[in-house]
């Protein structure tokens, strides 16, 4: 293991925010992973577990404890089953499945961060997610102290959740496995309009894989969306919020509200969410909120290609970023009385 005592964080994360670690120890095997882990809890010391760091907003006051970096490598693919190490790259990851010609997740392609992150989100985007094809992951479970190989119906997966992110501090996940599907060279179901449009396809039929990725990664990158350092608008955490989920009292009255304000013939986005409930935009209600692309005067920014993306102009700060997300998310509610959810999780600070 790698030790660094007083270790800035901020370049460990897409947004290049937050400030240093008290410690910081890079694990390149499952093995250092489990020792750091345990000795982090055997002292009482706080642990942060940190993979691509992309879905961390870390406060400026940094993190008083061991900051754990999870940089273990492994790809092994047997026909249709693969296995990944937590800290392979997920992008990486992606493109040599479709290389082989294995379909699932290949509308997850440029996604930044870690392998390991990704069932914790149930990371999804453009029609997949990877409930749909994880089978088990390994993890390290700290209140028995064992490891585990935890299967996708014990995961408890929803929309980005699980039982991962609802009891964040007991598990860290060392391996993910997936079973994909040999299509023959095509992609899976196209599930997303705007991914089918972009083909010449209709939603739920299917183009030769590498063309539906590429067409992705083309989406991602026009709304800033693929990692680019010289560009201020993918320094980010990706979408800041989450698609508000609601149930028929607080739809109906979210209805209500956009009557009011936009007029009686403006319909929002609506997309069926289980019984009773219904998932809507936040992209949506950020903009009609008159948060448009490009927002703001400061170090901290909307994205100037897309306003789900909260950015870091260059020389902004945590507390920047937290001021316009609570702006963009109290503008949100006072024009349509619904509550926006930070998707990243915050460290040492709090929306």
């Amino acid at each position: 293991m790698h030790v660094i005592e007083n270790a800035p964080l901020a370049p460990l994360t897409t947004l290049r925010l937050g400030g240093p670690a008290r410690r910081l120890v890079t694990a390149v095997t499952d093995e250092q992973v489990i020792e750091a882990v345990r000795e982090a809890d055997a002292t009482g010391t706080p642990l942060l577990i940190i993979g691509g760091g992309s879905n961390l907003v870390i406060a400026d006051s940094g993190f008083p404890g061991t900051a754990l970096r999870v940089a273990t490598t492994g790809f092994r693919l047997d026909g249709t089953l693969l296995e990944l190490a937590a800290g392979e790259t997920w992008a990486d990851a992606v493109a040599r499945t479709v290389d082989a010609g294995l379909a699932g997740i290949e509308c997850l392609a440029g996604i930044p961060g870690s392998a390991g992150a990704t069932p914790i989100q149930n990371v999804g985007a453009y029609g997949q997610e990877v409930s749909s094809t994880v089978t088990e992951v390994v993890a390290y479970d700290r209140a028995d102290r064992t490891t585990r190989t935890i299967p996708a119906a014990a995961c408890d997966f929803g929309y980005r959740h699980s039982r991962f992110k609802a009891d964040p501090d007991r598990f860290v996940v060392l391996r993910v496995r997936f079973r994909l599907e040999d299509a023959a060279g095509l992609s899976g179901p196209l599930r997303y309009a705007e991914v089918a449009r972009r083909l010449g396809a209709e939603p739920g039929g299917r183009v030769p894989i590498a063309a539906a990725r590429d067409a992705v990664l083309e989406l991602r990158a026009g709304k800033g969306m693929v990692l680019d350092p010289e560009d201020h608008d993918t320094w980010s955490a990706g979408s800041f919020f989450t698609n508000p989920v609601l149930d028929e009292a607080a739809y109906a009255a979210f209805l209500a509200a956009v009557a009011r304000r936009l007029g009686p013939d403006i319909l929002p986005p609506a997309y069926p969410a289980g019984p009773g409930r219904t998932k809507t935009s936040a992209a949506w209600l950020i903009d009609r909120a008159g948060f448009t692309k490009g927002y703001g005067t400061g170090p901290a920014r909307i994205s100037g290609k897309h306003t789900l993306a909260l950015t870091n102009r260059g020389d902004a700060r945590t507390a920047d970023l937290l001021a316009l997300a609570r702006e963009v998310r109290d503008g949100v509610r006072e024009a349509f009385g619904v509550t926006l959810v930070n998707e990243p999780v915050t460290v040492g600070t709090a929306l």
